[in-house]
């Protein structure tokens, strides 16, 4: 059930055996994202303080997600935790998203699903999976200014988790939603992404002997 983003607390991933398992998000946070300083960068430049900035355009991202998902499942949304301001940014998303909408005939399977790998031992939440145009499809759905290189990390793992609860892919999707009428709308059609699935094993093994090093100390 899709519930107030703001006040959800994380999705905690077990596997059947009861142990908890890392988040494809948390995985990848090893990464270091240069754009991410540069942005923080700029921020002061400007004498503006980044993290307030950060904050605000998570909630708007949070919110136009939220509401994204309520309409794919048919739920009253419910926004009294958020400013006017935020759900008024986070409702201009879901209108480019219901323009989007109106060129495809749209069958949703998973909204905002919860999966677990049981042989790679991480959990992800998918945003999307069910047929568009009758092809069955994965969407991804980002609000900001551009598509970043990690994003095609998260969908390989996401494709993966996908396949380990047995569904089968036939295209991959990023949906990027600009929070204002400057930031646009993007659509990527991804194609294979093997590359990125290694790479994101490789943050997995990273990951688990960092948390083993921090546990002998």
């Amino acid at each position: 059930m899709t519930t107030n983003n703001k006040a959800k607390v994380h999705t905690v991933y077990k596997l059947a055996s009861g142990d908890r398992v890392p988040s494809v998000t948390t995985i990848l946070g090893i990464l270091n994202k240069p754009a991410l300083l540069d942005w923080a960068w700029r921020c002061g430049c400007d004498g503006l303080d980044y993290k307030a900035v950060r904050d605000s355009a998570a909630d708007i991202g949070t919110l136009a997600h939220y509401l994204v998902m309520c309409h794919l499942t048919g739920q009253e949304p419910d926004t009294s935790e958020y400013s006017a301001q935020d759900i008024e940014q986070a409702e201009t998303c879901l209108i480019k998203f219901w323009e989007w909408e109106k060129g495809h005939k749209i069958e949703p399977i998973l909204v905002e699903s919860p999966l677990i790998s049981e042989e790679y031992q991480f959990g992800g939440t998918i945003d999307f999976f069910g047929k568009v145009d009758g092809q069955p499809t994965l969407v991804d759905f980002k609000t900001g200014k551009a598509i970043y290189s990690e994003f095609f990390y998260q969908l390989a793992a996401y494709e993966h988790l996908l396949g380990e609860a047995g569904h089968l892919i036939e295209v991959t999707r990023i949906l990027r939603i600009g929070r204002n009428e400057d930031e646009g709308f993007e659509e990527r059609t991804i194609g294979k992404l093997d590359k990125q699935w290694e790479l994101f094993l490789n943050c997995r093994n990273i990951y688990n002997l960092q948390k083993e090093i921090r546990r002998v100390k």
